[in-house]
Formats: C-alpha cells, sequence, structure tokens
C-alpha cells in the first residue's frame, strides 16, 4: 500500500511540475507577443520619417536623399554632406520648381573655409541674424559641403532661388579669384549638376546675372575668365557625352 502511495503522490507531483512549466512557457509567450505588438504600435504612432532616415545615413560617405542620388552622366565628386537643421533662417525646407539654372556665388569673405560658412548658416537658426544659404560650398583646398538637398531652395540667389541650385565659393584674397583647387572642384560640381538635371553651360549664370550684385567678384570683374569657366564645363560635359 505505501508504494502505491508513494506512486501516486510521485505522479501527481510530476503533474504539477509539467503544468507549472506549461504556465511558465506560456507566460513567456505572452510577454513576447506583448513586446512585438507594443513595437509596432509604437512605430505606427511616431513613423520615422523619410528625412530622419537621409540625414542618418548622410552622416557617412554614401549618399542619400538628402543629398545626390539621382544619376548624372558625369561622375559625382567628393561630397562632405552636412545639411542644415532645418529653420526658417537658413533651410526652411521648401521644395524647388524644376531645376534650370545652377548660379555661381563668392563668399565675399576673404580666407574664410567651406566649414566656416557651412557653420554660419547653420547658426542663423539661432541668432535670426539674416535668412542666407547655399546648397553647396567649394573650400579653398577643393572640398566640397552640401548643406541643403537640391530638391530644397536655399537662401542665395533671390529671384532664382526656387528655380536653381546655388553653389558658393570660398577665396583667398579680396580679388576674388579662386584657387586652381576651388575652380576644378566648382567645374567638376557644376558638370554634374547639369548631368543630373539635363542642362547645358548656357543655363550657369553668375549671381551678378539675377541682381547685377559683383558676384562672383572675380567672374564679373574679369568676363574673359568667365566666359572660359563656362567653356570648361561645356568640355566637360561634352567629355561624357552630354
Amino acid at each position: 500500500m505505501d508504494k502505491k502511495k508513494n506512486k501516486g503522490k510521485k505522479k501527481e507531483i510530476d503533474r504539477k511540475t509539467v503544468v507549472r512549466r506549461e504556465k511558465m512557457i506560456l507566460v513567456a509567450i505572452v510577454g513576447i507577443l506583448i513586446m512585438v505588438g507594443a513595437f509596432f504600435v509604437i512605430r505606427l504612432l511616431n513613423p520615422v520619417s523619410e528625412e530622419a532616415f537621409s540625414e542618418e545615413e548622410s552622416s557617412g560617405e554614401e549618399l542619400n536623399v538628402g543629398a545626390e542620388t539621382e544619376e548624372s552622366p558625369v561622375p559625382r565628386p567628393d561630397l562632405d554632406v552636412q545639411l542644415l537643421t532645418v529653420n526658417e533662417y537658413s533651410r526652411p525646407e521648401i521644395p524647388t520648381d524644376t531645376i534650370t539654372g545652377i548660379v555661381v556665388h563668392y563668399t565675399a569673405n576673404p580666407g574664410s573655409t567651406a566649414q566656416e560658412n557651412r557653420d554660419y548658416f547653420e547658426s542663423l537658426k539661432d541668432s535670426h541674424e539674416t535668412k542666407v544659404s547655399s546648397n553647396f560650398i567649394v573650400g579653398l583646398e577643393g572640398e566640397i559641403i552640401q548643406c541643403i538637398p537640391t530638391s530644397e531652395i536655399a537662401y542665395a540667389s533671390n529671384s532664382r532661388n526656387s528655380d536653381t541650385v546655388s553653389i558658393e565659393c570660398c577665396h583667398p584674397d579680396e580679388t576674388g579669384e579662386f584657387t586652381e583647387a576651388t575652380y576644378d572642384s566648382l567645374m567638376h560640381l557644376t558638370a554634374f549638376l547639369c548631368g543630373k538635371f539635363g542642362l547645358t553651360a548656357d543655363s550657369v549664370i553668375r549671381h551678378y546675372d539675377v541682381t547685377g550684385k559683383d558676384c562672383p567678384k572675380y567672374f564679373v570683374e574679369h568676363e574673359d575668365a568667365w566666359l572660359q569657366f563656362k567653356a570648361d564645363v561645356a568640355a566637360y560635359l561634352e567629355e561624357y557625352g552630354v
């Protein structure tokens, strides 16, 4: 009798152990399902914007919607993508119309670097000093910083903000003449953008051609240098069959 009782108790204990394990497994499964469900609810209520994605990706060397993803027959120059924070003073996030021109500028700040000019544009979100910016800045050593996607306007070319891409260029002195490295990068970037938007060198203009402002100074005061630049862009485009 004692042996039978002991066997019965053992079976009862085994059943309780199995039931306890099954309950633990069930609780674990329910917990996982709750966590997965909560994750998807959060994503639905707080979707990650395309802009956020593009800016995260642009932190490295890979290009994205914040930079230049559209194809161009001209090879893309090296770009340092440092998009400005969206704000009403330098990056209003206003979409452009169809791009019909590329506008060349100079910084009018001799010796300043591309990074310093980019950081100045960024600081306007706090200082509210003025409204000014540029899609690109070409530095003294030929480096190119992108501040604003070409799908958005920059505060650079007045009445042509909505249908042009702007390029600011650094210069070492008061003459406004660009270094050879700046000139070469400007030519490459301009040709790339012409290829991207289906434009010719005839669509490349100076800020002067929009407002009469002495900008870019050297190209305004030396018409022959400006015509040579446009010829160089045209030759670059021709090299790639544009």
